[in-house]
């Protein structure tokens, strides 16, 4: 059971809503869930929120699209957003700004294959650097 409480904290952090999944993975594991389980569960969780976030973007794509290239700065962020958004994403692990970062990778439709390598990986290492540091 307390492998589905943290996928589901690690699930909701992933999104926009205000949660650290950092503080559940280390409650999880000062609790006595093995480190290696605890891990797997909360980047499952996570993952799969960003994916949410990811598709959330992607149904948004047309009427944002519509709505940017009407003005000078919806251009060039249009542009900006295809050309750097998957150097952006380098940064979606970060709290506060990587939740809205992965929502930017659906509305630019990055390829989803190089969306999860890049953000999914980062959040995976996230979790494994703050069980290293424990």
């Amino acid at each position: 059971m307390p492998e589905i409480t943290l996928f589901f904290s690690a699930f909701l952090a992933g999104t926009i809503l205000p949660f650290s999944s950092e503080l559940a993975l280390i409650v999880a594991i000062e609790n006595g869930m093995q480190t290696y389980n605890a891990i797997f569960f909360a980047s499952l969780g996570n993952v799969l929120a960003i994916v949410v976030n990811y598709m959330l973007g992607y149904f948004l794509y047309e009427k944002t699209k519509t709505k940017l290239l009407k003005t000078k700065i919806g251009r060039r962020t249009y542009i900006y957003g295809h050309k750097w958004g998957y150097f952006a994403l380098l940064f979606s692990f970060l709290p506060v700004v990587g939740d809205p970062l992965t929502i930017v990778g659906g509305l630019f439709r990055l390829k989803f294959i190089w969306f999860i390598l890049i953000s999914g990986s980062l959040r995976i290492f996230r979790y494994i650097l703050v069980t290293q540091m424990l």
